[in-house]
């Protein structure tokens, strides 16, 4: 049976009330556990391409929620503004290793998506490898996309570019790097020492375009997961997952584009029950979000005026169970959130969800 004019106008109507309902804010599922031959889906990183084009990424989890097995690294495209997506694109599937921690960067110069990452055997924990182990390890990858997305350059290995022996944990991103005036491209990353379980963030920049990628200075200890802006005076601050115990992040300041940090302390307005965030520029403000609470839940985007100084307008996006997210500027007043959500725990689904910074109070 052929589709009827009833059917075109239920198409339209429903076409009508998705981007209304985009635009009001309201969120739409980009990955859903247990579609599409995955498990779960985990570790989003968002960024905009100079077309306009939405890349969501994130591990697509084989066998269960676990971070150790079979994963790999997934994308997928949305260009109408995140109203839908398409197909899910595999950019990394060795076998059974763990692929992961998405960390994208959009060079606005020539338009090509950077995407470094991490792999290890999949039968290899992060609680093995933390304290050293001989053999094969965690080491760091970068791919690159010249055609906004669609497909992707063989993955290649930069481990001995990016870290140093003594290195054992080590994790890219996971959220997006950011590019500076000068052109240089700056990935927030993270690793623990060998002589202990002693955590540190640290970044990883580009001053060819994507071609080499050197280490940039480290801060800590008792912090990770981390993520960089830009500030109004070109300064970078990277905000870090901390370990301190007072579960608050972490906070360090660069004057000379991450070659080296600050000695971060913490940021008392913004709680964490020990998670990874987001931090961007969105115009002339910041923009955070993370899980404000003691346990992985409530997610909340708050907004600076006065470049991390104080946070002084927020709102609360998913009361529920949440975790891991990342934020976009889009522009024209507007920022996208990409994270993890759901009812009875925080891995259910990746969403996306549209706001008006306006709307932040």
């Amino acid at each position: 049976m052929g589709i009827t004019h009833l059917d075109h106008r239920k198409m339209k109507l429903s076409t009508i009330l998705l981007a209304a309902a985009i635009a009001s804010g309201a969120s739409v599922e980009v990955f859903t556990a247990g579609e599409d031959s995955y498990h779960t889906y985990r570790i989003p990183a968002i960024v905009k391409t100079t077309k306009g084009t939405l890349l969501a990424f994130c591990e697509g989890r084989k066998a269960g929620r676990g971070d150790a097995g079979d994963i790999d690294l997934l994308v997928k495209r949305s260009a109408d503004g995140g109203k839908t997506w398409g197909k899910q694109i595999v950019i990394a599937d060795f076998g059974t290793d763990t692929i992961g921690n998405p960390a994208p960067v959009v060079d606005r110069r020539t338009g090509a998506i950077w995407l470094l990452l991490t792999r290890n055997p999949g039968d290899i924990s992060e609680r093995n490898i933390e304290p050293g182990i001989t053999g094969k390890t965690r080491t760091v990858w970068v791919t690159h996309s010249k055609d906004d997305g669609r497909t992707w350059a063989e993955p290649k290995n930069i481990t001995a570019d990016v870290k140093k022996p003594e290195w054992t944990w080590y994790a890219t991103g996971p959220v997006n790097g950011i590019q500076l005036a000068n052109g240089r491209m700056v990935i927030p990353a993270n690793h623990d020492v060998k002589r202990g379980v002693e955590r540190y963030s640290h970044a990883i920049y580009s001053d060819d375009g994507g071609a080499n990628w050197k280490l940039g200075g480290s801060a800590g200890p008792d912090c990770n997961e981390s993520t960089v802006a830009e500030l109004s005076d070109g300064s970078l601050m990277l905000n870090m997952r901390s370990y301190a115990k007072r579960n608050r992040r972490y906070v360090s300041v660069s004057k000379d584009g991450g070659l080296t940090w600050t000695q971060p302390t913490d940021d008392a307005a913004l709680i964490e029950p020990v998670c990874q965030a987001s931090l961007i520029r969105a115009g002339k403000n910041l923009l955070f979000s993370n899980p404000a609470s003691t346990k992985r839940e409530n997610m909340t985007i708050r907004l600076s005026r006065d470049n991390g100084k104080t946070w002084t307008a927020s709102k609360v996006i998913h009361a529920a169970p949440a975790a891991y997210s990342n934020l976009v500027d889009l522009g024209k007043g507007k920022a996208g959130l990409l994270y993890e959500r759901g009812e009875k725990g925080p891995y259910e689904r990746i969403t996306f969800e549209v706001l008006n910074v306006k709307d932040l109070r």
